[in-house]
């Protein structure tokens, strides 16, 4: 459930509620029996880095030539071990 914040007009107090959407909203101060407003309140919801969007996993996952790079450390590692057989 989501807490509202709201402020009352007589005091200037801040009171938290935690409502259900459908919960009518608080109309009276506990403090003065004040009018209170609703206050719009910074969200705690945040959206970090990349892979929100199919281009941004496709970037992220391949390099220029096509190749994931998950399969470059083996195909190297193969390239080193052809090397290492040929130097033998």
């Amino acid at each position: 459930m989501p807490i509202y914040e709201y402020e009352c007009t007589e005091c200037g107090r801040i009171e938290e509620a935690i409502q259900k959407f459908s919960d009518e909203p608080l109309s009276t101060c506990r403090r003065c029996s004040g009018e209170l407003h609703k206050l719009v309140s910074q969200s705690t919801f945040h959206l970090k880095g990349s892979g929100w969007y199919v281009t941004d996993y496709a970037s992220s996952s391949r390099d220029t030539s096509g190749t994931s790079k998950k399969e470059k450390p083996a195909a190297d590692a193969k390239a080193s071990k052809k090397t290492a057989d040929k130097a033998s």
